[in-house]
């Protein structure tokens, strides 16, 4: 048991890693635009200050509640963990990478970084023991609409991503690919990841709890 448990956090924690890795290369990609999230954690921090982390944490705590109150229950303690890690480690990490001024390099840090917060998403998500809160939102959409991953999770992120623009995020067309195409990355990375998991700790797969 303590094998398995070793596992699912040595998981959850790699992949919440890697997906605070890859939103931070999408930020140093910023000429192309910024995902949809950070559309709108970037547009509060220019009107209200603090920092792009603090209001991922802020905005993440008040998704909990709203998706605490769906449900009818308060979620497992990996997403209250992932409310507080994921802004921190953005932080971290846009105070690790250096800026890149060159439009070809920040093309090519911006698409690496989406991939980068695909495989993040799903390896976190895979041990089941809470969902971030925006991935919540969007299982729970998916629970409720029986519409695919890749289709709820589109359509929350163009969603998102004008909200942030009235607030006056920046966006363009890094934020498009991001709304478009992220959806689909964890369509396929979730189940590949929870399939390797399973393997590793010798369980059947199972559903993804909230």
């Amino acid at each position: 048991m303590q094998k398995i448990l070793l596992w699912r956090w040595t998981f959850y924690f790699i992949g919440l890693i890697v997906l605070a890795f890859g939103i931070s290369m999408t930020i140093k990609g910023q000429q192309l635009g910024i995902g949809p999230w950070d559309v709108l954690h970037v547009g509060l921090y220019q009107h209200f200050g603090l920092t792009i982390g603090t209001w991922g944490i802020i905005t993440g705590f008040i998704i909990i509640l709203a998706t605490a109150a769906v449900l009818k229950a308060w979620p497992q303690i990996g997403t209250w963990l992932n409310m507080l890690l994921l802004g921190i480690f953005i932080d971290i990490f846009n105070w690790l990478i250096p800026d890149f001024t060159a439009f070809g390099a920040q093309m090519v840090i911006f698409i690496l970084g989406v991939i980068v917060m695909g495989y993040g998403a799903g390896i976190y998500i895979s041990p089941n023991i809470g969902a971030g809160p925006r991935d919540s939102l969007m299982l729970v959409l998916v629970e409720k609409t029986g519409a695919s991953i890749k289709k709820v999770r589109t359509t929350l992120e163009v969603a998102v991503a004008i909200v942030g623009w009235l607030f006056g995020g920046p966006i363009g067309i890094g934020t498009v690919l991001i709304a478009l195409f992220l959806g689909q990355i964890v369509h396929y990375t979730l189940p590949q990841s929870r399939k390797v998991l399973m393997k590793i700790i010798g369980e059947k797969d199972e559903k993804v709890l909230f």
